[in-house]
């Protein structure tokens, strides 16, 4: 199990990047949260297995179809367990 802390740039808001990304992330059994930031970025908190949340990477990088993604920053974590399903916070 491993903890990521994620913060993505670029045309990210306004976009339903927090809808995509909790999608995603329900769909691999990752736990968290994601909001957005003032600045006009995307912050994430992932916790799962290291490969499911390695998949969660991936598609925030991608994005859905409205968005652009210029840069995802990773930070990898100790894990905490604190979380019991993923959502989209403020």
């Amino acid at each position: 199990m491993v903890r990521a802390h994620i913060v993505v740039s670029g045309r990210v808001q306004g976009v339903f990047f927090r809808a995509y990304s909790q999608r995603e992330a329900v769909l691999l059994g990752v736990t968290g949260w994601v909001k957005n930031l003032f600045d006009g970025r995307v912050e994430i908190m992932a916790e799962g297995e290291k490969e499911q949340v390695k998949r969660l990477i991936a598609a925030v990088k991608q994005g859905p179809p409205q968005a652009y993604v210029e840069d995802a920053d990773v930070e990898w974590l100790e894990i905490e367990g604190e979380f019991e399903d993923f959502k989209i916070t403020w």
